[in-house]
């Protein structure tokens, strides 16, 4: 059996939800203290960290880690190498050569080996610069296969290198 309500009736229970739920779900709400703060947070839940101020020192790696990490990479790049059927790398030649170490093998005399190649270095031996410069070099070959003009290599590499540093 419906109820018919009247304004009355109406304005009665509009009183009745302002006057007593309003005060009770705000007076829950601030009882709830970090509970909001906790919503989507667990066990199974994504946590990250924040992002480190802009302009603090980097996080301190860990040696082993950052091994692995460059393992893992130079262990990519050779199986590359190899699918294209480029030489094969040494390995651990170049572990050494990034983490920039010398590499001492197991030879029969006991020696290490002689020092692994290191990148070409420019004037001033700023192994960056030449890297800088060789990429400046191989957009340069890229623009001219386009028909745009090159750029001026020694002042592009200085730019880039303001930029990154």
């Amino acid at each position: 059996m419906p109820v018919a309500l009247g304004p009355s009736e109406l304005s009665t229970l509009l009183i009745v939800l302002c006057v007593v739920v309003v005060p009770i779900a705000a007076f829950a709400f601030a009882r709830s203290g970090k509970g909001y703060d906790e919503l989507g947070k667990g066990t199974f839940s994504i946590d990250r960290e924040a992002p480190p101020p802009p302009g603090s020192a980097p996080p301190e790696l860990d040696p082993d880690e950052h091994e692995a990490e460059v393992r893992q990479m130079v262990e990519a790049s050779a199986y590359r190498r190899s699918r294209r059927g480029d030489e094969d790398l040494d390995i651990q030649a170049e572990i050494d050569r990034v983490l920039g170490r010398g590499h001492e093998s197991d030879s029969e005399d006991g020696e290490p080996d002689p020092e692994p190649a290191q990148a070409p270095a420019t004037p001033d031996g700023d192994p960056i610069r030449e890297e800088i410069r060789q990429l400046v070099i191989a957009n340069n070959e890229r623009r001219e296969r386009r028909g745009e003009d090159p750029l001026d290599v020694d002042s592009e590499v200085d730019r880039r290198l303001r930029e990154w540093g």
